[in-house]
């Protein structure tokens, strides 16, 4: 029995383990220096302002759209989406109203954004499905001319561009996970990013259930005069990240580069692999976009089909994502949306991660290969 093959997996080595030993004996986990060090380092290399660390990107959506101030109205989103994206639109006290997809990206339609913008629209929140940037410049032109917050869910981006710019950073508010999946991994985690200092100000209060100055900043070392007053200005979160999490994330950050340069080259294996073989296709890729590649999504009708027979052979798949607009708890704001109702059962995620090794992804190319092209069938028969 051949070992089998997972869909992702974390990307690490010594260095991780070294950063993580040098905060654990530095006696400060929580939130600290490794964590503002890490802030610093991730706002530069996005090209934003201000960058605020967090324990999730669902965390960051969350405050995200709490500054934005969308409670009772109506906040524009993708159905093509992990739930986090849209939970946090309901948490902050908005109506999702969902927006059909374009059927080559799986991104957020910009026409579609602006059909169905209304005088109660108050943000719209940009989803880059599988690393792959929205095409933006459209929806910022909308957004512009409906005074809209633009919320950017980079979770699936990290390192993406569209047009040379960073995704995360066209936006009022980027937004960005670090779960273990994802391009770079702080084991779980999240950062939001803005130009905006009150804004900034604002989450970083929430983040730590709304005291005004925390815990490090009261006692660190060197300080001329320790204090342990604080003011709580409003009921905020225990969002915070610790300073273990962002030893982690200052490593990873480093190699985000050239892992993404990985993931773009076995992306590209699979796009060789699968050209002219008919019953499959993968996601376009625009030039407007350089993808960050967090997942190799292909289409073929018999997913379901192809989805257990890739279980068979020892090789993990996935489908991102079921449609929330079609899940019970979004019954009251479900609307027909015929590109994502027809696309969404034809996707499936196969391996993808940065220490795939040429063999392993061979094998998943003639497992898929034989499926699609009828041999695996044509050998159950036999």
């Amino acid at each position: 029995m051949s070992d089998r093959i997972p869909l992702c997996r974390p990307f690490f080595g010594a260095e991780e383990s070294l950063a993580l030993q040098q905060t654990l004996e530095s006696g400060w986990w929580g939130r600290g220096p490794r964590a503002i060090e890490f802030e610093e380092s991730f706002a530069q290399f996005i090209g934003a302002e201000h960058a605020v660390a967090l324990n999730s990107a669902t965390a960051a959506l969350h405050l995200a759209l709490l500054v934005a101030e969308v409670g009772g109205q109506e906040v524009l989103t993708t159905s093509m989406t992990f739930v986090s994206t849209n939970h946090a639109i309901l948490q902050a006290g908005g109506r999702p109203v969902f927006c059909d997809i374009e059927a080559e990206t799986m991104n957020i339609s910009a026409d579609e954004i602006r059909r169905k913008v209304t005088p109660t629209t108050r943000a719209v929140v940009v989803m880059h499905y599988g690393g792959h940037a929205c095409d933006m410049d459209p929806i910022l032109e909308v957004a512009r001319e409906h005074g809209l917050w633009v919320i950017e869910d980079a979770a699936q981006a990290c390192g993406a561009t569209y047009k040379g710019r960073k995704a995360g950073s066209m936006g009022y508010i980027g937004c960005f996970s670090f779960q273990a999946t994802k391009n770079m991994s702080t084991g779980d985690g999240g950062m939001l990013v803005t130009n905006d200092g009150e804004v900034a100000e604002r989450v970083r209060k929430l983040r730590w259930v709304g005291i005004s100055k925390p815990t490090w900043e009261r006692f660190r070392a060197g300080e001329s005069r320790r204090s342990w007053m604080y003011e709580v200005e409003e009921a905020g979160f225990k969002y915070e990240m610790t300073d273990l999490a962002a030893s982690l994330g200052l490593v990873q950050l480093t190699k985000l580069e050239s892992c993404n340069q990985e993931r773009r080259r076995l992306l590209e294996r699979y796009r060789e692999a699968f050209s002219g073989l008919d019953g499959i296709t993968l996601l376009d890729h625009k030039d407007y976009t350089q993808s960050a590649c967090y997942n190799a999504v292909v289409k073929v009708e018999a997913r379901d089909e192809l989805y257990s027979y890739l279980d068979e052979c020892e090789i993990d798949s996935n489908v991102h994502y079921y449609p929330n607009h079609l899940l019970p708890l979004y019954r009251p704001y479900t609307t027909r949306l015929p590109v994502t109702e027809s696309e969404w059962q034809r996707i499936l995620s196969i391996p993808l991660f940065p220490d795939l090794g040429d063999a392993d992804q061979d094998r998943v190319i003639d497992r898929v290969r034989a499926f699609v092209s009828g041999e695996a069938a044509a050998a159950r028969q036999a």
